[in-house]
C-alpha cells in the first residue's frame, strides 16, 4: 500500500470552521465537531483551515488556535494535517513552521492565491517552503479559485523534493488530470500520493487512480465514501454507483445559484444531520436562502439523512 494512505487513509475531511452570531470561531464547538467524527468515524483524517474551513476568511492567528484546537480534540485518534497555504511565499512558510511546532507532520498547501503566479513562481514557491520545513507538504491544485492550474509537469518536478509527498487536486476543473500527475510523478516518486479534491468527482476518479478523497461532503457521507472504495476495490461497481448518486446530488444542492464555495448551503445541512450549531458562513459569503435550504433539506429527506 502506498505509504501516505497507510498513515492518512482514503478520507481526508477538511472540517468547517464554527462561528457565533458575530462570525467569531467558536472553539468550543470545533471541538464538539471533532469528537463527533471520531466517535461516528466519518474519516481517516482531519484538515484544519482546508477550503472547506474558510482558511481565506481566517486571521493568521486563528489558523494557529484552531490546529492548537484540532490536535488537542484528537488526541492522537486521527491525523491531523494543516491547511497552510496563504497568498505569499512568506506567510506560508511562517503558518507551515506553527503547525510544525505543534507536532504535525503534514501541511496540505493550496497554489497561492490572488497572484496567478507561473508554473516557474508555483514551483519556486513550494521548493521554498519544502527547504524551510522539515513537514511533509501535500500540494493542493484548485484552480477555480486560485485562478490557474498547476500543471502535470510542475508537479513532477515537485514530486522529487524529498518532503514533498502528494497532491490534492480539484479534479471538476481538469477531469482528466489525475492521470497526468500519476504519469508525471510514478518513475519519480512510486509512493506520491494523488487524492481527489471534488467529492462529485469520486467515482471518475477511482478509475484514474485516485488513492482517496479530500471530502467536505465527509461530514455526513463518510460511512458512504468507506464503502463506495471497498465496493471498486472489491469488483461491485452497480452497488459503487448507488452508493454514489446520494452524495452527487447533495453536493450539487449546496452549489445552487452558482455557489462556487457550497459552504453557505453545507453548514446548514450539516447542522441538520448532525444536531451541531456551526453558525453562518463568514461575510462576504451570503447565508442560504429559505428557497436554497428548501432544496438541500428535500433532497437529505429523500436519501433518509434526516
Amino acid at each position: 500500500m502506498n505509504k501516505f494512505v497507510e498513515k492518512y487513509g482514503q478520507i481526508l475531511l477538511p472540517l468547517i470552521t464554527p462561528y457565533d452570531e458575530n462570525e467569531e470561531v467558536n472553539y468550543d464547538t470545533y471541538t464538539e465537531l471533532i469528537e463527533y467524527l471520531i466517535k461516528n468515524d466519518l474519516c481517516d483524517s482531519l484538515i484544519v483551515t482546508g477550503t472547506t474551513g474558510e482558511a481565506s476568511l481566517l486571521t493568521f492567528e486563528e489558523r494557529v488556535k484552531l490546529m492548537e484546537t484540532a490536535v488537542k480534540a484528537a488526541d492522537g485518534r486521527k491525523p491531523v494535517i494543516a491547511g497552510t497555504g496563504c497568498a505569499s511565499t512568506k506567510e506560508t512558510v511562517a503558518l507551515t513552521k506553527e503547525a510544525e511546532k505543534l507536532g504535525i507532520e503534514t501541511c496540505l498547501i493550496v497554489c497561492p492565491f490572488y497572484n496567478k503566479p507561473t508554473q516557474e513562481g508555483i514551483y519556486n514557491h513550494f521548493r521554498t517552503i519544502a527547504e524551510n520545513t522539515s513537514c511533509n507538504i501535500m500540494l493542493y491544485n484548485i484552480p477555480i479559485f486560485v485562478g490557474v492550474n498547476m500543471e502535470a509537469e510542475t508537479v513532477g518536478r515537485l514530486a522529487a523534493l524529498p518532503n514533498i509527498v502528494g497532491v490534492k487536486d480539484e479534479a471538476g476543473i481538469n477531469p482528466t488530470q489525475v492521470t497526468d500527475f500519476f504519469l508525471a510523478t510514478e518513475h519519480i516518486d512510486s509512493d506520491f500520493a494523488i487524492y481527489n479534491g471534488d467529492d462529485v468527482m469520486l467515482l471518475p476518479t477511482i478509475v484514474q487512480g485516485a488513492m482517496g478523497l479530500v471530502s467536505g461532503g465527509a461530514h455526513i457521507f463518510g460511512h458512504e465514501i468507506r464503502k463506495i472504495f471497498q465496493c471498486f476495490a472489491d469488483g461491485k461497481n452497480d452497488e459503487a454507483k448507488e452508493l454514489f448518486v446520494p452524495i452527487y446530488r447533495f453536493c450539487k444542492s449546496t452549489g445552487q445559484n452558482g455557489r462556487i464555495l457550497p459552504n453557505s448551503i453545507m453548514r446548514p445541512a450539516i447542522e441538520l444531520v448532525t444536531g451541531i450549531k456551526l453558525g453562518p458562513a463568514r461575510s462576504p459569503l451570503a447565508p442560504a436562502t429559505e428557497e436554497e435550504m428548501k432544496v438541500t433539506k428535500n433532497v437529505l429527506m429523500e436519501i433518509g439523512k434526516i
